[in-house]
């Protein structure tokens, strides 16, 4: 009988144990309860580039490097009670932001310092991005537990925190002690294959967009510029740009065919004007860029053209005069699967930052430092830098071809000929397509084109306003977008008071990061 007792009460206690461990209805062997950073980390790229490219149906048009009237975008409007153009707000607080802090948390446990450093950079740039976007946005307060209302911070402080960021990060990049290795983060890196030096790049090229978009501040410092930018992208090979299979449009390009999401925008007449030489030389077709067969189409009749903000005029097939769309076909025709062009094609990746900017920032900061010599070797360097990158996203450009173009008028032939205005339309150009946010932030710290303090003009002439705003706008460019509607206008009212985020015409209050 002991014996019995003894073997029933053995059994008890491993059927017990056994409960605890393969029964227990609150944890699930196929999902981790605590995702590892290298779980966490592939889907992030994938947040960075949506955010951007939904937004950019918006801020295309406004920036006009997307045309046709489709939307508010070209009349700088906004629409009220819509998540349109919160996808960036989306992208910081959802789809970066919790995972973020997941990663910096697993990863400064086991000591994986590569880990928390790519957290902190992609941390950086989403701060970055987002301020860029939409002014104050909320910081200090944005993760804390239980809290349902939240305050906006200024878009100072948002400055500060990038930089400490992006320094936090590279300092973990440059550690040789803990755990993490290449080999850890390689499968999970999608964009650099866990390089540390490369990382290192990215976060100095945070720092120097941070520190370029302050060109009205008293404390604008274009020799730190120039230091950022030299430690920053050395090449196209440095460029960061998220990749995209195509085979479906789960995992397609946002952009490509199989998405569908831009036959009845068009190109626009500024891009058209920059290629074919108009704005460059003051004469249309005096210079053809080679980029042009790449980038965009011509009509039927073999004419580039492009739409003029605000107009919805799609030309006529009998005239063959109709202005394609960014896939090269016309009539808001979608080309099909595995089609499309420059960007634009299914299985395109997507920059988030490259070489070629790098190098007109540091031309700009050159520039404004009054240091020709060095700003028109970085202006060169960039040109030459966004001809290579089309070249390779579809037609080759040769060689003889891009020396043409270097040598032609459209390019200034010595430094004492080199003026802003060559640097940032130059710059304008080479961002099509992927730049949207930065080439915003360009424009607006020059008044679009009504220029700085000092009488800097670069789009005086060039860059043209829609013939009347959005009727909200009192007159007045935009200058910002709204927080999203659904995280912030339902529950959070109180606080967007207080910044002025009520007013119908809250999206024209200028910049901090734009103003002296």
């Amino acid at each position: 009988m002991k014996k019995i007792f003894i073997a029933i009460t053995v059994l008890t206690v491993f059927i017990s144990a056994g409960c605890k461990k393969y029964l227990d209805i609150n944890t699930d062997p196929a999902t981790p309860q605590v995702p590892e950073s290298k779980t966490l980390t592939p889907p992030l790229f994938a947040q960075m580039e949506r955010g951007i490219q939904f937004d950019s149906r918006y801020l295309g048009g406004l920036i006009q490097y997307f045309g046709g009237n489709v939307n508010v975008g070209e009349t700088h409007g906004w629409l009220p009670g819509s998540d349109a153009m919160g996808e960036i707000w989306r992208t910081n607080y959802y789809g970066l932001g919790a995972n973020l802090n997941l990663i910096i948390e697993d990863s400064q446990q086991k000591q994986e310092y590569n880990y928390v450093g790519l957290a902190q950079a992609l941390k950086a740039w989403s701060w970055q991005t987002t301020t860029d976007y939409h002014g104050e946005i909320i910081l200090k307060q944005a993760y804390e537990p239980n809290r349902y209302v939240f305050d906006y911070d200024k878009q100072e402080d948002v400055y500060a925190e990038v930089v400490r960021l992006a320094n936090e990060s590279i300092a973990n990049f440059s550690r040789t002690d803990g755990t993490g290795t290449v080999a850890k983060m390689a499968g999970a890196d999608l964009v650099y294959a866990g390089d540390n030096a490369k990382w290192i790049k990215f976060n100095y090229g945070i720092l120097a967009r941070n520190a370029n978009n302050l060109i009205n501040k008293a404390n604008y410092n274009p020799a730190k510029v120039i230091e950022y930018v030299d430690k920053a992208l050395a090449s196209n090979a440095d460029n960061f740009i998220v990749p995209n299979k195509g085979t479906t449009s789960i995992d397609g390009n946002f952009f490509g065919p199989l998405r569908a999401n831009l036959a009845s925008y068009r190109q626009t007449r500024m891009i058209v004007g920059l290629l074919d030489g108009t704005y460059l030389t003051g004469t249309q077709g005096t210079v053809i860029d080679p980029r042009i067969v790449n980038m965009i189409t011509p009509s039927a009749d073999g004419v580039y053209r492009g739409t003029n903000p605000g107009s919805s005029d799609p030309g006529t097939a009998a005239l063959r005069n109709q202005i394609p769309n960014p896939w090269g076909v016309l009539a808001s025709l979608n080309p099909g699967a595995g089609a499309g062009k420059y960007l634009f094609k299914d299985n395109a990746g997507f920059p988030i930052m490259t070489y070629a900017e790098m190098q007109f920032i540091k031309a700009e900061a050159a520039f404004r430092n009054e240091n020709a010599n060095v700003a028109y070797t970085a202006y060169l360097n960039g040109i030459s830098a966004s001809i290579d990158f089309v070249s390779s996203l579809g037609t080759a450009i040769t060689t003889a071809q891009k020396t043409a173009y270097l040598t032609s008028a459209a390019v200034k032939q010595n430094a004492a000929a080199l003026t802003l205005k060559d640097i940032m339309l130059q710059k304008y150009l080479a961002l099509y397509g992927y730049g949207f946010v930065e080439t915003w932030c360009d424009l607006r710290k020059y008044n679009y084109n009504t220029g700085d303090a000092k009488g800097n003009n670069p789009y005086g002439g060039v860059f043209i306003f829609p013939s009347s705003f959005y009727a909200d706008n009192g007159g007045k460019p935009a200058q910002r977008y709204r927080p999203r509607y659904n995280s912030e206008y339902l529950w959070n009212v109180a606080a967007l008071k207080a910044i002025g985020a009520d007013q119908p015409d809250y999206h024209t209050y200028k910049m901090w990061f734009s103003q002296p």
